[in-house]
């Protein structure tokens, strides 16, 4: 096979993390280095591909990225929904894979990047997906690169929140990321020690959150430590209709889940409350040690995939070894957190309370 004949693009997409560069570096270092192919990268994700924002990447690009957070590339969020219903936007990506005369098409991004990667399949483009996301809600995978980086960033939070909480007898909440998912608030708060985690797949009961602080304070415990996950809900707020959930979270007079909770435990008890929102810090900086190791490797087995000339695939690790599911099968499937989730039964066993009755 003539390797030198390959040209493959690449692109980021959706929101950034650590860790891609060094997915990056896997695929196109030794792309370019060991097999003399020739690597393009788009800038700023499907929206550069669109409008052929591209550069070839060479060694001197590819040196010395494996340790930075964020993107070389850039990033942008396209939402799916708005390619899939504009034949343009697809027209001028299929149009820009011929005339950069790309052989694959590598996506580093979540779930609506690999959507729109099957969608670029499904019209006639060779693509493979490479698995993304802080949240790790990404079906296919057991892990996501970029999730373990965002566990320890948000589980040092919670380590500098103990002295305070502690220091001043409170309750302390951390809101951090997850809309629809609670992985990276369940990982995090079980490694930081937290005494309440609440997260959307377990609709909570504020008042077994009240228990479970009153029980503490029976105890002779003066502070507790809560970790919520964004997009954590009530029992109440999980039987209503989209519609009607956005209409009550609209009319809700806080700024985010957190802060209502820390209101209502100030309300119900004579506990003060205090809320940190981490926020993008939970995205930024040097990925970890296994985010590093992890991105290469799916890198290193997506290069493995063209070799092969085999496309329309989705690189994921499962019982800790890489492999790969068609993308068919694995776009726009959201991986939640099991109820019966071994993590959530190592919490129940430690006393750590979901706001279950």
């Amino acid at each position: 096979m003539d390797y030198q004949r390959k040209t493959i693009g690449i692109l980021t997409s959706g929101g950034d993390c650590p860790g891609l560069n060094a997915a990056i570096r896997g695929v196109a270092k030794p792309a370019v280095e060991l097999y003399g192919m020739k690597v393009i990268g788009f800038s700023n994700g499907y929206k550069g591909f669109m409008d052929g924002e591209a550069i070839e990447l060479t060694s001197s690009d590819l040196s010395g990225i494996l340790t930075l957070g964020g993107t070389i590339l850039g990033t942008s969020r396209e939402p799916f929904k708005e390619i899939q219903k504009n034949k343009d936007k697809i027209e001028k990506m299929v149009n820009n894979y011929k005339k950069f005369g790309l052989d694959c098409l590598v996506v580093l991004g979540g779930n609506g990047t690999h959507k729109t990667a099957n969608l670029l399949r499904e019209n006639g483009l060779n693509v493979i997906g490479l698995p993304k996301t802080i949240d790790n809600d990404l079906f296919g995978t057991d892990f996501t690169f970029g999730f373990h980086s965002a566990v320890d960033i948000a589980t040092d939070v919670i380590d500098r929140i103990h002295s305070t909480a502690q220091s001043h007898g409170r309750a302390m909440i951390i809101e951090l990321m997850g809309h629809k998912t609670g992985w990276l608030s369940l990982y995090a708060g079980i490694a930081g020690g937290a005494d309440i985690i609440l997260i959307p797949e377990l609709p909570y009961s504020i008042d077994r959150v009240i228990d479970k602080l009153n029980e503490r304070h029976a105890h002779g415990k003066k502070f507790s430590i809560i970790v919520v996950a964004e997009g954590a809900m009530t029992k109440e707020e999980v039987k209503m209709s989209k519609k009607e959930f956005t209409e009550h979270r609209m009319k809700m007079p806080y700024s985010s889940i957190g802060f209502r909770i820390a209101a209502e435990i100030e309300d119900k008890t004579s506990f003060e409350a205090r809320v940190t929102v981490p926020g993008y810090q939970q995205r930024g900086g040097t990925p970890s040690a296994y985010d590093r190791v992890l991105a290469t490797k799916f890198g290193i087995y997506a290069l493995e995939l063209i070799l092969k000339n085999e496309y329309g695939l989705g690189v994921g690790i499962s019982n800790n070894e890489v492999s790969a599911k068609p993308l068919e099968k694995i776009a726009g499937k959201l991986k939640t957190v099991p109820k019966d989730h071994m993590l959530i039964k190592s919490g129940l066993a430690l006393g750590t309370c979901f706001g279950q009755d």
